[in-house]
Parts: structure tokens; C-alpha cells; sequence
């Protein structure tokens, strides 16, 4: 029940309808993998408060509307993929989070693949790809969701394929290092690496090379993703 001084008890529920409005939102934290380095889709907001400073693409949750399905609405508004790599990270509920209104936020992080997407599309949205080691100041709490994002991505990285998303379908074994040197912000033994990544037997190597680097060139790979799974529901940790 709800009380006011001096006011008749009614039901909790009724008052909060009747004297408040709470939103609910969802914010997409976007990763991307090019030239070796880590990157993240941010435009700059258009509305008040705050209208001109870059900010992370979101949008509120209808009322009809699943939270997943409104993040996967946003992704495909920005960038044209649907089927990506995308999970929950957590909910931002600080009551003065937003000095707008009363909004609490469920932030996703989303993996997409950079020759995938719709790049007129992403320009029409006047939304930028930024290097995550440079990234301009955000908005509201944006800064702590793309910082719990990455914790979260390391963190999953060393048990998931997660590298595998930010790649194209065919790769190479020194690409593949890259991503993950961009993910955990660090360099790895090359030898290592490799040994570690064979050892699970989930590349299929191809007849292609990839002579871009050099004459020479690098045998390309694919992902074996009905190996992988098959390794998951036996209990295997790809752990890297």
C-alpha cells in the first residue's frame, strides 16, 4: 500500500501510475574488428539533453516488445545485419542516470563483421567507427557500459570463439592472432597461439592463400562451427 501524509491508502501500484513514468531502454555497445584494431560504432545524439556529443545507439522498448528484439531492431535500423553475435551485458537503473527522465537502460554488446555491414546505411545515421583505445567522452553512463563490455568480452573470449565474429568467413591464422590481441590488449606468443588454437581442431584450412601481406602469401581457414558445438556439449572450454 501507498501513503501519502494525510491521504487515503491506496494501492501501490495505482500511486506509481498515477504520479510516475518510468522508460525503458536499450543501448547496443557495436564491435568491430579492421586493421588490427578494435573498434566501436558511435554517433552523436540528436536530441536533448546532451544533443551533439557522441553517444552509443539505442533506442526505447516499445511496450509490445521484447528488450532482445528491441536491441535487434537497433542493429539492423543502423547497419542493415540481422543473426549477429549479440547477448545481454547488464541493466544501468541509477535513479539520476538520466537528467531527462527516469530511464533504466539494459546495455547489449553486439559483434558484427566489417565487410558485412551497410555502410550507407551506418553514414545515412551519421554513426562513426572509434578505436576503443581512442575513444571520445560519452554521454550519460555510455562510458561505464563500453567498459563493462570490454571486461566482458575478455572475460568471454577466453572460453568462447567470440574472435571468430569479428572475422570474415575466410581468414588467416595471423589475422586471427590480431583479434584477439585487440580484444585482451595485448601482444601473444605467435608460436603459442597457434599450437593452442590447432590443438582444438575447429579451423578447416583451404586451398586459398591470402597474398596481400606478401608474395608467399598465408593459407586461409574457416570455422568449424558444427565441430565447435559439438565440442561444447561435451563440456570443452575453447579457452585461449
Amino acid at each position: 500500500m501507498y501513503k501519502e501524509k494525510g491521504e487515503p491508502a491506496i494501492p501501490l501500484r495505482d500511486a506509481y501510475q498515477h504520479d510516475h513514468k518510468m522508460y525503458v531502454a536499450t543501448d547496443c555497445i557495436i564491435f568491430g574488428f579492421d586493421a588490427g584494431n578494435l573498434k566501436l560504432l558511435l554517433f552523436k545524439r540528436r536530441v536533448a539533453p546532451f544533443q551533439g556529443d557522441w553517444s552509443l545507439i539505442g533506442s526505447f522498448v516499445k511496450i509490445d516488445e521484447d528488450v532482445s528484439a528491441a536491441a535487434e531492431r537497433v542493429l539492423e535500423e543502423i547497419t542493415g545485419l540481422r543473426d549477429v553475435f549479440m547477448e545481454e551485458l547488464k541493466t544501468y537503473g541509477a535513479a539520476n542516470r538520466d537528467p531527462g527522465f527516469r530511464c533504466i537502460s539494459i546495455g547489449q554488446y553486439a559483434l558484427i563483421r566489417l565487410n558485412d555491414y551497410d555502410k550507407e546505411l551506418v553514414e545515412q545515421h551519421g554513426a562513426v567507427w572509434h578505436d576503443v583505445k581512442e575513444l571520445p567522452s560519452l554521454v550519460l553512463d555510455h562510458d561505464q557500459m563500453v567498459q563493462d563490455a570490454l571486461k566482458k568480452l575478455k572475460q568471454k573470449a577466453r572460453y568462447q570463439p567470440l574472435g571468430f565474429e569479428l572475422l570474415p568467413e575466410k581468414f588467416t591464422i595471423p589475422q586471427l592472432q590480431s583479434v584477439y590481441e585487440a580484444i585482451y590488449q595485448k601482444e601473444l606468443d605467435s608460436r603459442n597461439f597457434r599450437k593452442k588454437v590447432f590443438s582444438y581442431n575447429v579451423l578447416v584450412k583451404l586451398e586459398e592463400k591470402d597474398k596481400s601481406t606478401s608474395k608467399r602469401g598465408a593459407f586461409l581457414y574457416k570455422f568449424d562451427h558444427n565441430r565447435y558445438k559439438r565440442l561444447t556439449e561435451r563440456g570443452y572450454n575453447f579457452e585461449i
